[in-house]
């Protein structure tokens, strides 16, 4: 049997958009498809994914998760050519990846992608493919249109490298919030900061994102979403069973899903009330005054800990009780700072480093937000002598 020359992108949404383009621009024959609708004026389209697979000897998969693959390719599998190559290049959990080259066979080549948009309209992709030699030679010549290819083991593997390399994205967006939340703190220009991030690790995001950095109005289309990286970053915890700290949480959502990933770095610090618990231990810790840590903790709370080769677990009253009212006498020399602080809607961490003396104390919070304020419901510590 001839194979034949066209290729059915299934999902012209921003990447199925961007590669469809990109095909078409190298002069292949593209008939797209896509659920919502959505159509490419550089492709022509179709309304029945049937009919766009039917004459395809490549059927090319941008599509949004692991369900979105199974329910589109099992609703065309019936028009699928014998010898129809299948390119998927969506971002799925490694089980999920394992699952679909099972079930489609031979001819099923798994093929993340690292890079956005421009990269895919520039043909700068980066593509970790995974597929039996014989489907991997005859993908090869569109692959290489969009790309360059590296040929992993197995799809299994391929779906994990790529939430790794989601997962280094999204430590940069958070690497960079810090930054800039710091910055703020200290009235610094964000044009200015931006201008100096620039010149270090994060140049390169921030060069790439700094409309949306700036909160421009005429900020270009999101290229990677929050939503995109938070289904990402979970599929990654759950593959892993080892916690993620993503970069697209609770303090993002005001942003939507829909924007795009650089806006989670622009999320304000936490509100001053959530701090101000903190502050008032601080207090009381400096001044030796058991009035803060009232204010500072709720009525209930308890505070533990390992004393003297002993764990200790003591009522609010009693950690007041252990405070004369007068500050340390190396009071000046004594530091105290929040490392730490993650706010889930009413309740918050937090994690707090005290240096006093020869010793350092490691103090984990967990604080309730209730009748309008914020206060500490339970502490522990560590210590290091």
């Amino acid at each position: 049997m001839t194979t034949s020359h066209t290729i059915a992108v299934l999902g012209l949404g921003r990447m199925g958009g961007a590669m469809a383009s990109r095909l078409a621009a190298q002069g292949r024959d593209i008939v797209g498809w896509t659920r919502s609708g959505r159509t490419s004026a550089a492709v022509s389209s179709t309304g029945d994914p049937n009919e766009a697979v039917a004459a395809a000897g490549l059927v090319l998969l941008s599509l949004f998760d692991a369900q979105a693959c199974r329910q589109v390719l099992d609703g065309v599998r019936g028009s699928l050519r014998d010898d129809t190559v299948i390119v998927n290049t969506a971002t799925v959990a490694p089980a999920e990846a394992a699952e679909l080259a099972r079930r489609f066979g031979p001819s099923y080549v798994h093929a993340p992608l690292i890079g956005s948009v421009p990269a895919a309209a520039a043909g700068d992709l980066r593509i970790l493919a995974a597929a039996d030699q014989d489907a991997l030679n005859r993908a090869r010549p569109v692959l290489d249109t969009l790309g360059t290819v590296r040929q992993v083991a197995d799809a299994a593997t391929a779906a994990a490298l790529k939430l790794i390399a989601n997962h280094s994205l999204a430590g940069a967006v958070l690497a960079l919030r810090d930054s800039l939340r710091q910055a703020d703190a200290l009235g610094l220009p964000r044009a200015q900061v931006l201008d100096v991030l620039e010149l270090g690790q994060l140049g390169g995001l921030v060069a790439r994102k700094r409309p949306f950095l700036l909160g421009e109005p005429a900020a270009p289309t999101a290229e990677f979403t929050i939503g995109a990286l938070a289904k990402d970053m979970a599929l990654l915890a759950a593959a892993s069973d080892t916690p993620v700290r993503s970069a697209a949480g609770p303090d993002d959502a005001l942003a939507g899903p829909e924007a795009d990933i650089a806006v989670a770095a622009t999320a304000p610090a936490a509100e001053e009330a959530v701090l101000e618990p903190l502050r008032a231990y601080v207090r009381g810790h400096a001044t030796g005054d058991p009035t803060h840590f009232r204010d500072a903790f709720l009525p209930t709370a308890h505070i533990e800990g390992i004393r003297d080769g002993a764990f200790v677990s003591w009522r609010l009253d009693e950690y007041s009780a252990l405070f004369l009212g007068e500050p340390a006498p190396d009071e000046p020399a004594r530091s105290r700072r929040v490392d730490t602080l993650d706010v889930h809607g009413t309740v918050a961490t937090a994690t707090m480093t005290l240096a006093h003396g020869a010793d350092t104390f490691t103090d984990v919070f967990l604080l309730l937000r209730a009748d309008g304020g914020w206060r500490i419901a339970n502490k522990a510590y560590h210590r290091h002598g």
